[in-house]
């Protein structure tokens, strides 16, 4: 009980990472600080190393990282350029840092996705074991030309790692060659049910026997049961609407956005976004059986503005209670009480800056 802290990026310059406090008694939320990075480097999705001693961050060209002396104390460590495509780094390419992902067990590292044009590749970072700096990139792993990864998952042994390609309409599995360091081979992957489908989120039940995909153009979570023999997902022909039925051209109206299981593992929160200003996005709950089948949608709630390109849902990683939501239509930051299969918003704060917005990363 008390004050918790979480950290927020933006999508557009300038570049900052900006430090909240919630009061779960009080339910008050208030910016505590905004650190300045580099102009350049905004942070469109953060992530904390094991230890959060540590905050990742995909930064527009480059992949960042940051040392964590406290809440307020963020200092900067190292900036690598995307070396995966010669093309890539290149202002004259849209190509976009978008999504990466540190490991929790050893060993360490991170797991690096661009987007948009030359983002054919994944890159693998090692990371330094007293700071948690990003340190080398040890390889660029291939996908295929088209390809456009925005959320991976690694299972609950970090053997396999499942990457949602939403340009090639596909989930892709990739295991680390060997227990003891960090490089991947492919396993294999698998198309999406329809060919509009456009999977962006990928999260994983702890149970390791159940992946859930989000579809971006299809509005809807997929459930997935992973092959205990191959590792592949398979498609259960069982799926849940993100948006409510009858919205005309819906598959043009929203984007779903990020999908990912409660603390106890016992719920499954998507979101998704409107493409308009004018119309509200939504966010969804599922409950989850204790060998990951999703057993039931609770709610489909509408959030208070599109999401912008946002929505993200943040599940605090110690209870179930609280859940952040943040959106860059407004710039808002908001924190969600679950409670008895009801979501009910506690706290919000407006930062009215460029993109602000992208994600909430719990730290305390």
């Amino acid at each position: 009980m008390g004050i918790h802290h979480l950290m927020v990026g933006t999508w557009t310059p300038p570049g900052a990472i900006f430090t909240f406090a919630f009061d779960d008694e009080a339910l008050t939320l208030k910016l505590v600080k905004r650190t300045e990075i580099a102009n350049d480097e905004p942070i469109s999705w953060m992530t904390f190393d094991h230890e959060k001693k540590a905050i990742y961050g995909a930064a527009m060209k480059k992949w960042s990282s940051f040392k964590v002396n406290s809440p307020t104390e963020i200092v900067h460590q190292a900036s690598h350029p995307m070396l995966h495509d010669p093309q890539a780094a290149s202002p004259e390419t849209n190509t976009r840092a978008i999504f990466l992902l540190a490991t929790k067990k050893p060993p360490h590292a991170v797991y690096c996705n661009p987007f948009y044009k030359h983002a054919g590749h994944g890159s693998v970072f090692t990371t330094d074991a007293s700071s948690g700096a990003l340190v080398n990139n040890v390889q660029n792993y291939e996908y295929q030309p088209n390809t456009g990864i925005h959320g991976m998952v690694f299972d609950p042994t970090e053997t396999y790692l499942y990457s949602a390609d939403l340009t090639a309409n596909k989930l892709w599995v990739h295991k680390k060659r060997q227990p003891e360091s960090p490089e991947l081979e492919l396993v294999g992957a698998v198309d999406c049910p329809d060919p509009r489908d456009h999977p962006r989120w990928v999260a994983i039940h702890p149970s390791g026997n159940y992946l859930y995909a989000l579809m971006e153009k299809g509005n809807r979570i997929c459930e997935y049961l992973i092959d205990p023999a191959t590792h592949l997902p398979i498609f259960t022909h069982r799926h849940f609407p993100l948006i409510p039925p009858g919205i005309p051209n819906r598959w043009t109206q929203y984007r779903a956005d990020v999908c990912t299981l409660s603390y106890s593992g016992k719920y499954l929160f998507a979101s998704s976004r409107a493409n308009s200003f004018d119309l509200t996005g939504y966010v969804a709950a599922f409950k989850l059986s204790e060998d990951g089948v999703i057993e039931r949608q609770i709610c489909l709630n509408p959030t208070p503005t599109s999401g912008g390109h946002s929505n993200a849902v943040a599940p605090s990683d110690w209870t179930d209670e609280w859940v952040a939501i943040t959106d860059d239509q407004e710039g808002w930051l908001e924190i969600y009480r679950w409670q008895d299969e009801f979501l009910a918003r506690v706290a919000r704060v407006r930062v009215p800056e460029p993109g602000f917005g992208m994600n909430a990363i719990w730290y305390d």
